[in-house]
């Protein structure tokens, strides 16, 4: 069973502030930054030239074990951290202290998870699948510079800044993807449009500590969808599936809000009026931007989001996730878990809310939503597997 003790670790970069000795119009933080990363990676790696090494299993385990590491040393600066790793032996060190604060969380996964973790801060290559990494990284660290730079123009640090940033983007102009974002309007539409969904508050009608974006969200159940999808021993394929469906599972809330459940069904047939609303919003504002041959996956995670199908971007086929184990769990099938999906976006609003209860928000309604989502899924099997259990572990008062 999956220790809690990593989920909540993952769940705290949403208490991380990102550029915290800046004036900000808003808060940046870093599950957020996290989150548009991964969004961009996607982009960028769907360019990947064949025979060129790239690995879907890579980048996305790559951008996981990134996310861990800024979250145990959150307290050091980037250019303090920057400078630290171009010291080999201090880097290596401070890698081996990060990996001890973890190992046992990230053992309670698999522990061939935690030896490629441990493996990839060992490993200076600078291959593909890194390369997509560190341009995500940088483009969407420039995403956030460029808003907040008009506030903090009389500010050194601001200058220098820009200067390493436009230095560094010289670095990857010669990776397609990049290329590809720089030139093409429609792809740069969709990736300021996931950016976005930063600045949609889950929960907005109640305070909460700590706070979480759709972006956040997204983010997380992309996450636990891959970490789940490692304990079911799923193809790399089905993996890769189940990871980005969770990314992108809410991008349709950029065109219409993140509407609670309440609202949605307190009028007969407001439902299915939001989601005919969603599909065309989603057809004119996000498919015509994007290349012919994505719109059949894009459709898959957000339209079929909680329904375990195979077939993702071509013929889809809706089966159990149980069936797909059974039978259909290779990569030729291109499966996806929409039920894994589902728990972990239960998952996640349930932490949501337990956490608020944990920090002392005294909101009966954080309450009542821990508490119902604790009773429905304690216990309950997902593709075959005991997952509910893990709410087991959280106590609730």
């Amino acid at each position: 069973m999956i220790d809690k003790m990593l989920l909540e670790r993952i769940f705290a970069a949403a208490s991380i502030q990102r550029w915290n000795d800046h004036m900000r119009p808003l808060d940046f933080s870093e599950l957020d930054k996290q989150g548009h990363k991964m969004v961009i990676a996607y982009v960028i790696s769907k360019f990947a030239p064949a025979g060129c090494g790239f690995d879907w299993i890579a980048v996305i385990e790559g951008a996981i074990f990134e996310m861990l590491q800024r979250v145990v040393i959150t307290d050091l600066k980037p250019q303090l951290f920057y400078r630290i790793k171009s010291d080999a032996d201090k880097y290596r060190d401070l890698n081996d202290w990060i990996y001890g604060q973890v190992k046992g969380e990230i053992e309670s996964v698999d522990k061939a998870f935690a030896r490629r973790f441990r493996d990839y801060f060992q490993d200076d290559s600078n291959n593909i699948n890194r390369r997509i990494l560190s341009a995500a990284h940088f483009y969407s660290t420039k995403w956030e510079h460029d808003i907040i730079e008009p506030f903090n123009r009389a500010g050194l640090d601001m200058s220098a800044t820009k200067k390493e940033l436009l230095k560094r983007q010289e670095l990857f102009n010669d990776i397609e993807g990049v290329r590809q974002i720089m030139l093409w309007p429609g792809l740069r539409h969709f990736v300021d449009l996931c950016g976005q969904l930063r600045f949609q508050q889950r929960w907005s009608h109640m305070y909460r500590v700590p706070r979480t974006s759709v972006l956040g969200h997204m983010c997380l159940v992309a996450v636990f969808s891959y970490l789940f999808s490692i304990k079911i021993e799923a193809c790399p394929r089905r993996a890769r599936n189940n990871f980005l469906c969770g990314l992108f599972h809410d991008l349709p809330e950029a065109l219409t809000r993140d509407i609670i459940a309440p609202v949605k069904s307190s009028v007969e047939g407001l439902l299915e009026l939001i989601r005919d609303y969603e599909i065309e919003e989603m057809n004119e504002k996000v498919m015509r931007n994007l290349p012919p041959t994505w719109i059949q996956e894009i459709e898959s995670f957000t339209k079929f989001e909680f329904r375990s199908m195979t077939g993702v971007g071509g013929s889809r086929k809706f089966r159990s996730s149980e069936k797909i184990s059974e039978k259909y769990n290779f990569d030729e099938h291109d499966p996806m878990d929409g039920e894994i999906i589902r728990f972990a976006d239960h998952l996640t609003a349930f932490m949501e809310a337990y956490l608020c209860v944990q920090n002392g928000i005294r909101n009966p309604e954080f309450k009542e939503a821990a508490a119902k989502l604790h009773r429905k899924y304690r216990g309950r099997k997902i593709a075959g597997r005991k997952f509910g259990n893990i709410y087991g572990q959280f106590k609730l008062s």
